[in-house]
């Protein structure tokens, strides 16, 4: 059987983009075989190229989220650079950009403007809080949005909220561009037509908190910060063991619990005991619960801890570190690790989580130097090697 082409073989998606929450969204696209143009500031390109050097020199933000693209360096402010960026649309599926609010409207790179124009481009503006109401032109970092939307007050300790290790907010904004783009392409398929796509990173990571929003909602008491432990479900937390790891395990139901007590604990009648037989029973005696399962655990290395939940049947996990997640035996036995190119060489990364059994393996090209096909695109729509060399020496392209 034939392998199956990658499915967005043929699309070409144009990006004015920067930071996270668009250049992920067109990652996706890239990765699944679209053709990604990027367009960059002539004055060092996508910030985030600037967010520090982690990576043999390149940002780390700026490898995650734009391999596998083609970037093109312009003046927007200067008619002759949008020109190009509009030369270029005519001939693209997709659109994306996440400027400032207001600035991609002025350009007439807004969604509407250019679906108005182009009836079968899918156009995708992606916003901190959306393009009306009172918070429409506040600055929206991930960091700001994730206070807004409310998952810093039920992140932490019971003591202190802290935000997701992650930009949680460009994340969900990106992934929620990426199907949006895939729905209207899909609609094109069937009536030809395009249209504009809307995601803001407000709306997007609210929609992700949907259980405690709605537990609070209609429960009326906002789930309490607990950690690692679970407001409603004990034991369940993480526990240091004798080697200095830490063992997360979970106990779902008062069958999980006899077992914990029998195998684990080593103490069978705490099965059955009133004070720990039931879930209801085990939070509100959760300090003594846990204190059980930490003596219990901490008499043994965390390899020794993992192997005995597991016999019993217990839902557990190591506590990893990055540099142990880089090395994980899970995914190295999957072998989900790949290399791609950039200007200082090779770069490890990880396939992305869409597999498309049948069909080739998803494109993870190399990540673009700043303009580094200014004038392959430029060439492309039709320019001479002088009319570049004259836009270069104006400034206009880099």
């Amino acid at each position: 059987m034939d392998q199956l082409p990658l499915p967005l073989e043929g699309i070409t998606v144009v990006a004015v983009e920067q930071a996270v929450a668009a250049p992920f969204a067109t990652r996706q696209l890239a990765d699944l075989g679209a053709r990604v143009i990027k367009v960059e500031r002539i004055d060092g390109g996508d910030f985030a190229r600037g967010y520090d050097t982690a990576a043999r020199g390149l940002a780390s933000h700026f490898v995650w989220c734009n391999r596998g693209k083609e970037s093109i360096a312009l003046d927007l402010k200067d008619p002759r650079g949008l020109d190009l960026v509009r030369r270029l649309v005519a001939d693209a599926d997709v659109f994306v950009q996440n400027l400032a609010q207001g600035a991609a409207a002025r350009l007439g790179l807004d969604a509407a403007t250019l679906c108005a124009a182009h009836p079968r481009l899918v156009a995708v503006d992606i916003s901190g809080y959306g393009s009306s109401g009172p918070y429409a032109d506040k600055r929206a970092y991930d960091m700001l949005v994730q206070c807004e939307a409310g998952l810093v007050s039920v992140t932490g300790t019971p003591g202190q909220p802290v935000k997701a290790g992650i930009p949680a907010a460009d994340i969900a904004a990106a992934m929620y561009a990426f199907s949006g783009v895939l729905a209207a392409l899909v609609r094109r398929g069937t009536t030809g037509r395009g249209g504009p796509v809307e995601v803001s990173m407000l709306d997007a990571l609210t929609e992700w908190m949907g259980h405690p929003l709605h537990h609070t909602m209609h429960g009326g008491t906002p789930p309490a910060r607990t950690g690692l432990a679970h407001a409603v479900i004990a034991p369940y937390d993480a526990y240091p063991t004798a080697d200095g790891g830490r063992v997360l395990l979970s106990v779902q139901n008062d069958r999980e619990w006899r077992r914990l007590a029998e195998q684990v604990i080593g103490r069978p009648a705490l099965g059955t005991d009133p004070a720990y037989a039931t879930n209801a029973a085990r939070v509100a005696n959760r300090a003594r619960t846990d204190e059980l399962v930490a003596k219990a655990l901490g008499a043994l290395t965390a390899d020794e801890a993992l192997a005995r939940l597991e016999r019993a049947g217990i839902a557990c996990a190591r506590l990893r570190d990055l540099r142990e997640v880089a090395g994980h035996p899970q995914l190295a036995a999957r072998e989900r690790w790949r290399e791609v190119g950039s200007q200082v060489g090779p770069l490890r990364a990880l396939l992305p989580p869409i597999t498309l059994p049948g069909g080739d393996e998803a494109r993870m090209g190399d990540v673009p130097a700043l303009g580094q096909h200014t004038g392959a695109l430029l060439r492309a729509v039709g320019m001479t090697d002088a009319e570049i060399a004259a836009l270069r020496g104006d400034g206009v392209v880099a």
